[in-house]
């Protein structure tokens, strides 16, 4: 199961940034610093206002906070939690006041992988999924989960687990859309309790044995051969009994029959080179002389 990396603003592979100090509550450690340095030159070089300053600046120190835009952090006095903060600038007592870790409330990715699991037909298949979910209530998912982050993952791969469990293998393959939509389903069932929601949950990949898929491409081969197989006897089925219909037509009226004779005779000898044999009783018959000699001046005359 795979987690995501390091992040470039600081936070740790869980998307929750520790404690630290802030940048603008180092700024005014040094003002507070210089300040008592200043103070103690205008006193004739009395430590008081270097002492004062120090203590000041290490109050300043550890009581201001800085949340980005997108974290979120508890405060907890004497244990006891007091509420949220941030984003932005805020204050704690120092010693009083502890705080959780900032919590990143954008939309975040988990990737998911079943590894040989089992489908309803017995069929073992490796599954990667990809879950996109959001933190919408920072309060429960820093009181009433320990690590919400590894929570979900696990929470992801035992849905995808059972899942995958119930459908069969052609089902993963051409239903993957459903699949996500109940993996999402089972998902927030157990995320909801936390503040936790999920965005969406997609089935990026379904992995079977070669040897199976092999054994799959020949059985779509086969079925294929079979359906042309039946097309084509279908085809000839309609062929004779148009055929049929044609003869009945032809046994009641000579024309047709000479008309169609003709016709055939005509695409039989329009291309140039070509050479057709007639016995002489159908000529005879159809009274097809006239017509013979006639292409034969034509072609003479090319």
């Amino acid at each position: 199961m795979a987690v995501q990396g390091v992040k470039t603003d600081g936070s740790d592979a869980d998307g929750r940034r520790p404690q630290s100090i802030s940048a603008p509550a180092v700024t005014l450690f040094f003002i507070c610093l210089l300040a008592g340095g200043i103070g103690a030159g205008l006193l004739n070089n009395n430590p008081v206002p270097v002492v004062l300053g120090g203590l000041l600046g290490v109050y300043v120190l550890f009581a201001i906070k800085v949340a980005a835009q997108w974290e979120k952090c508890a405060v907890l006095r004497f244990g006891r939690y007091r509420g949220l903060r941030g984003p932005g600038l805020f204050f704690i007592i120092p010693i009083v006041d502890t705080i959780s870790t900032y919590v990143d409330q954008r939309i975040r990715v988990t990737d998911v992988h079943a590894e040989t699991a089992l489908t309803r037909d017995t069929v073992p298949v490796n599954v990667d999924a990809i879950v996109f979910w959001v933190v919408w209530d920072a309060e429960k998912a820093i009181l009433e989960v320990q690590n919400f982050y590894y929570a979900v993952s696990l929470a992801a791969q035992t849905a995808l687990l059972e899942s995958i469990g119930r459908h069969e293998l052609s089902q993963m393959i051409t239903e993957r859309e459903s699949l996500g939509r109940e993996l999402r389903r089972i998902l927030e069932e157990k995320t909801a309790p936390w503040g936790i929601t999920l965005q969406s949950v997609e089935i990026r990949d379904v992995h079977i044995p070669q040897n199976l898929e092999d054994a799959m491409s020949r059985q779509a081969q086969a079925e294929r051969e079979r359906q042309a197989r039946i097309i084509l006897g279908t085809a000839e089925t309609e062929i004779s009994e148009k055929f049929a219909k044609a003869a009945v037509v032809y046994q009641n009226n000579e024309i047709a029959l000479h008309l169609r004779a003709m016709n055939m005779l005509y695409e039989a000898i329009k291309e140039k080179g070509s050479m057709v044999i007639v016995p002489s009783s159908a000529v005879e018959t159809m009274g097809l002389g006239g017509l013979l000699g006639t292409a034969a001046i034509g072609g003479q005359k090319v």
